[in-house]
């Protein structure tokens, strides 16, 4: 992917979108999945994880990715609010059911992937425990990026078990989703969950390398191995995630 610095976009029209560069972020690949569904042609600006981004945070008073600006509007950096964005730039295709029950099933499964507490968080919490861990050296490293996540021991300690029981629901949900005759997580049609679960299950297993080259360092990281968390119910969760890829997404470019 082509970026651009944040000093370059600042001034531009249009919808900017920040976005981790060098790495499949999972909120970052997320964020460009929902563009890219609805057809939102958009400038990405580069963000490079864990470091200050002094030029950024002077524009948009951030410096972690994704951030979406559209236009003169305020940045949105918030999974839910840029869902918000891309739903009114292209309300067609709808990724959040007019069904209210729908629509609040549709958020509470995407809070439990992508928001605090969530999968791709605590799976967080895991990786930085063993880095952290190093001293000094790992705090260098990624201590930024921690203090975000509010990491503590505690919570690396905490974080196995939440990952097992949110992965053990979204199968369970998927589960019973395809004995109603429905291959999606809500209702009968594709909704932002669909796009958030395969783009954020990288954390539990990364696609591919011939769909998705990264360094071998971070594929290690991103690989959940733990036989006491990843289960039969894996596959139901990673055949979903490939079929999204094989349908509707284009292999991640970062």
């Amino acid at each position: 992917m082509e970026y651009i610095d944040p000093q370059q976009a600042r001034d531009m029209p249009g919808l900017r979108l920040v976005l981790t560069a060098g790495v499949p972020g999972p909120w970052s690949e997320a964020a460009k999945a929902v563009f890219q569904v609805k057809g939102v042609d958009f400038v990405p600006v580069r963000q490079v994880g864990g470091q200050e981004n002094a030029e950024l945070r002077a524009w948009t008073g951030r410096d972690n990715a994704p951030i979406a600006i559209q236009g003169d509007e305020p940045p949105r950096d918030g999974w839910a609010d840029i869902l918000s964005l891309a739903e009114r730039l292209a309300p067609k295709p709808g990724l959040v059911p007019e069904d209210l029950v729908l629509r609040a099933q549709m958020f509470g499964l995407a809070h439990l992937i992508c928001g605090p507490g969530g999968f791709a968080w605590e799976r967080r919490h895991q990786l930085f425990g063993p880095i952290m861990a190093m001293g000094p050296a790992g705090r260098e490293a990624v201590g930024r990026m921690a203090g975000k996540y509010a990491w503590s021991e505690e919570a690396s300690a905490a974080a196995p078990a939440r990952v097992a029981a949110i992965l053990r629901h979204l199968a369970d949900q998927l589960s019973a989703q395809a004995e109603r005759g429905s291959p999606w997580f809500v209702g009968d049609e594709m909704t932002a969950v669909d796009l958030y679960w395969a783009t954020f299950c990288a954390m539990l297993e990364p696609l591919p390398e011939e769909q998705c080259p990264m360094p071998t360092m971070l594929r290690q990281g991103y690989l959940l191995d733990d036989p006491a968390i990843r289960s039969e119910r894996d596959a139901i969760l990673l055949d979903h995630r490939d079929r999204i890829y094989r349908e509707v997404l284009p292999p991640p470019d970062f």
